[in-house]
């Protein structure tokens, strides 16, 4: 079972950046897409960004424009940057294979206030 690690959440005033980084175990990860994905209370999880094992990115509209994602399979990781960011981008965010989630990590809050 692949296991995730997510890192690099904060408290971010509006407008800022932030870059978050999972590191995932085991040798799949070069052959399967990837994505970040947000959760607040009450609501479902939402996926906002999405890689291919080839590099090709696709993005939640709400986020289209701002956020960045990335992977380097040499260290079995993914990033995102998030800039320009907004209070309503605030929640846990949450790394996983991007069509078929394994079991999920602990994620990494990011809150965005002034």
């Amino acid at each position: 079972q692949v296991q995730l690690v997510e890192s690099g959440g904060g408290l971010v005033q509006p407008g800022g950046s932030l870059r978050l980084s999972c590191v995932a175990s085991g040798s799949i990860f070069r052959w399967v897409p990837m994505g970040w994905y947000r959760h607040t209370p009450g609501n479902q999880r939402e996926l906002v960004a999405q890689i291919t094992n080839g590099g090709v990115t696709n993005y939640a509209d709400s986020v289209k424009g701002r956020f960045t994602i990335s992977r380097d399979n040499a260290k079995n990781t993914v990033y995102l940057q998030m800039n320009n960011l907004k209070p309503e981008d605030t929640a846990v965010y949450y790394c996983n294979h991007g069509s078929r989630p394994w079991n999920w990590g602990q994620g990494t809050q990011v809150t965005v206030s002034s």
